[in-house]
């Protein structure tokens, strides 16, 4: 049965994308069996992984308004054991949409309830907003992955991002866990990323993973090629850097 794990930040441009795409990547590698699930009506998890998603014939936005409809639209990505669920434009319309709905926090979950089995690892890359979709992540996870960028503004925020974790175990899903800190856009050549580092280490102590992501060209180039940098440049520093972020996550999984 697969652990869930939900990819979230309120902000956007942190990373978290790039992380829930090449993390689920780097464990198909590993040879994990993976599904990614964009639940980002803007859809950058898709197209990053070389996905038209205006010629999409489904995407999760189906099985949010009808939880019971096929299983027909999981796509095999071009690495073996690693799948995409793809969003698109139509998912804007979810939140709206499940906002007078008695189980709309749970739309998800009984999406992933009904695949969980088929695989090693679900990951979901949320939106940056703490809207209905991220409840709905949090509500479907084991746990959560939290981003957070090493940059000046990079506590900012994060209060509201842990309450609303908390308000989720309290009253929606009683058994998530914080699973870690992944610290991102890491520059060596700035003393505010190491300050922020230093920072982020002392309020969140061994949450924090030891591996830090940086600030990288060919990470940043990679999505537009549509593919995961582990197949754009494996030699890259972006690349080697998710290669040690999933060991690490797969030590900690144990």
């Amino acid at each position: 049965m697969a652990k869930v794990i939900a990819i979230v930040n309120q902000k956007g441009g942190v990373g978290k994308t790039t992380t829930a795409v090449n993390l689920s990547a780097s464990l198909a590698v590993a040879g994990r069996k993976v599904l990614l699930i964009d639940l980002d009506p803007q859809a950058n998890a898709t197209t990053g992984l070389g996905v038209d998603k205006r010629s999409l014939k489904g995407s999760i936005y189906k099985y949010i308004s009808e939880p019971d409809a096929e299983i027909v639209d999981i796509l095999p990505m071009m690495i073996d054991n690693f799948y995409l669920m793809p969003s698109n434009s139509e998912l804007v319309g979810a939140e709206v949409e499940l906002v007078d709905v008695e189980d709309r926090t749970s739309r998800l979950r009984r999406f992933v309830d009904r695949v969980r089995n088929e695989y090693d690892y679900i990951i979901i890359d949320s939106p940056p907003s703490l809207g209905l979709l991220t409840l709905n992540a949090m509500a479907a996870s084991d746990g959560i992955l939290v981003t957070l960028q090493c940059e000046f503004f990079a506590l900012d925020g994060l209060s509201a991002l842990m309450n609303t974790f908390s308000r989720v175990r309290d009253g929606i899903n009683s058994d998530i866990k914080l699973f870690g800190i992944i610290l991102t856009m890491y520059d060596v050549r700035n003393n505010l990323s190491r300050q922020v580092v230093d920072e982020v280490k002392n309020h969140f102590g061994e949450l924090v993973y030891n591996t830090i992501i940086p600030r990288n060209v060919r990470l940043g180039e990679s999505p537009s090629f549509g593919k995961p940098i582990i197949l754009y440049d494996a030699t890259s520093k972006g690349a080697q850097a998710y290669i040690e972020l999933t060991k690490e996550f797969l030590s900690k999984m144990r």
